[in-house]
C-alpha cells in the first residue's frame, strides 16, 4: 500500500505556513487538502518521466512516456532501459538531447555512480548537486525529486512555471525573480 501523504489545515508545515503569511493562508483554505503519494518504489521511472516531460505539453508527454512504457513491457527500469537502441527510444517521439540524459542517468544507475536508496541521508544541496551533475539534468528536476520522491516539503522550486504563475497571481506581482522569490518566501 503506498505512503499517501495529505496536507491539510492539521498540518503543523500548514499551519506555520498560514500564521506567517495571511495571503497564503487563504489560497490554502480555498484549495482545501490536497494528497499525493511520494515515488517510493519507481525511483528511475519518476526520474525518465521527469526528463520526457520538461517541456512538453500534458498531452504530448503523457503519450511519449506512454509509448516508452510499451516499449518496456509495463515498467520503465534501468534495465529495461538499456537494451533499447537510440532508435528505439527516439521512435517514442523523444528528442535526441532527451535520449542522452536518459542514457546519461541509465549509465549513471546502473555502474553505481547514482545510488538512490543512499539519497535519502543527503541533504537538499547534495541531491541537487549529484543529479545536475547528470547531463540533461537541473534544478528544477532535482527539485522536483526532492518533493516528490523523497518527500521534502520545505524546497522552493523557483524555476518552476505553475509555481511561479501562483507567485504571481497571490503576491499580485510581476517580479518572479530567483531573488525576489525567495526575499518574499523567506518568512
Amino acid at each position: 500500500m503506498p505512503n499517501v501523504v495529505t496536507l491539510d489545515m492539521n498540518t503543523p508545515s500548514v499551519q506555520y505556513l498560514c500564521s506567517k503569511d495571511k495571503r497564503l493562508a487563504k489560497v490554502i483554505s480555498m484549495v482545501g487538502p490536497i494528497s499525493y503519494v511520494p515515488h517510493e518504489e519507481d525511483t528511475y521511472a519518476f526520474l525518465i518521466h521527469e526528463i520526457i516531460e520538461q517541456m512538453l505539453s500534458v498531452k504530448a508527454r503523457q503519450k511519449i512516456y506512454g509509448r516508452l512504457e510499451e516499449l518496456c513491457d509495463g515498467i520503465v527500469t534501468q534495465e529495461r532501459i538499456a537494451t533499447l537502441s537510440d532508435d528505439e527510444i527516439r521512435g517514442t517521439g523523444t528528442s535526441f538531447s532527451k535520449v542522452r540524459c536518459i542514457r546519461s542517468v541509465t549509465e549513471a544507475v546502473l555502474c553505481g555512480d547514482l545510488d538512490f536508496d543512499k539519497m535519502d541521508t543527503f541533504s537538499d544541496e547534495e541531491v541537487i548537486r549529484s543529479l545536475t551533475k547528470l547531463h540533461g539534468i537541473g534544478n528544477w528536476t532535482a527539485k522536483m525529486f526532492l518533493i516528490f520522491v523523497l518527500n521534502r516539503p520545505d524546497i522552493l522550486p523557483v524555476e518552476d512555471g505553475a509555481f511561479l504563475q501562483t507567485y504571481r497571481w497571490v503576491y499580485k506581482t510581476d517580479d518572479c525573480s530567483a531573488n525576489a522569490v525567495y526575499r518574499k518566501c523567506r518568512k
